[in-house]
């Protein structure tokens, strides 16, 4: 089996004006990666108008090279969040959300890859709980109910060879140094790196956190990588597995 190639990238922000401006750097991904990850906050304001762009942008990309996406806070914003993933799958971009796919790389292998959002909470000793006004204990739910998702949809790819966790908010709080430690409760949680542990993965890719790091671990010892757009500053980075 040779190793998988993974192109990964996150916050493109998309606008209506931004056609042309990202397919040429898609343009030859192919001869370098067998999938390719975006990791959400793919609009700027998630309207389908922007959606229809970075679907142009995408269309020839996702054509040559399976591409997946999870969507971001800012793609929720104008609660249009279901066109904008119908808009990208009708040019081939599958948006996960709570779910799991496999497909095969040229090399033969089995590559699947579980897909959530993702959302806040905090950290290890500085993190929320469950505990007080309805709207603290809704805001530590979600999380926990979409990292409930998350594990069973890792704990899925059972045929699998490789297995990549797709987030937008981030696992751990490695990848988030050069950030402002008063917002590390909103840009990821502890939660979602404790499914990842339990349930195992090889590699997870998430955005988000704009002036974070790139590079972190979970406490089981998965990589992590924050590939948002200004911390890798480059089109999309490229991660081999196996």
């Amino acid at each position: 089996m040779s190793p998988v190639r993974v192109a990964a990238v996150a916050d493109v922000h998309c606008g209506q004006d931004s056609a042309g401006t990202l397919a040429p750097h898609y343009e030859h991904l192919a001869e370098h990666a067998d999938v390719f990850v975006i990791a959400g906050d793919l609009t700027r304001r998630g309207l389908p108008e922007e959606a229809q762009v970075l679907a142009g942008e995408l269309a020839d990309v996702a054509a040559a090279v399976p591409t997946f996406a999870v969507l971001g806070n800012h793609d929720y914003h104008s609660d249009e969040e279901a066109m904008v993933a119908k808009v990208l799958d009708e040019v081939g971009v599958e948006v996960l959300e709570g779910a799991a796919t496999t497909v095969e790389s040229e090399g033969g292998a089995r590559v699947g890859i579980a897909g959530v959002k993702g959302f806040g909470g905090g950290f290890a000793g500085a993190c929320g709980t469950e505990f007080g006004e309805p709207e603290m204990k809704a805001f530590v739910a979600h999380t926990r109910e979409i990292s409930t998702r998350l594990e069973a949809c890792l704990e899925a790819l059972t045929d699998a060879d490789v297995r990549i966790a797709l987030l937008h908010y981030a696992p751990v709080d490695d990848t988030l140094r050069g950030e402002r430690l008063e917002i590390y409760p909103f840009l990821g949680s502890y939660l979602l790196a404790e499914a990842i542990d339990r349930a195992g993965a090889d590699l997870v890719v998430h955005g988000h956190a704009h002036g974070g790091s790139e590079k972190g671990v979970t406490p089981g010892g998965v990589h992590v990588r924050n590939v948002a757009l200004p911390v890798i500053n480059r089109a999309y980075r490229v991660y081999e597995l196996g």
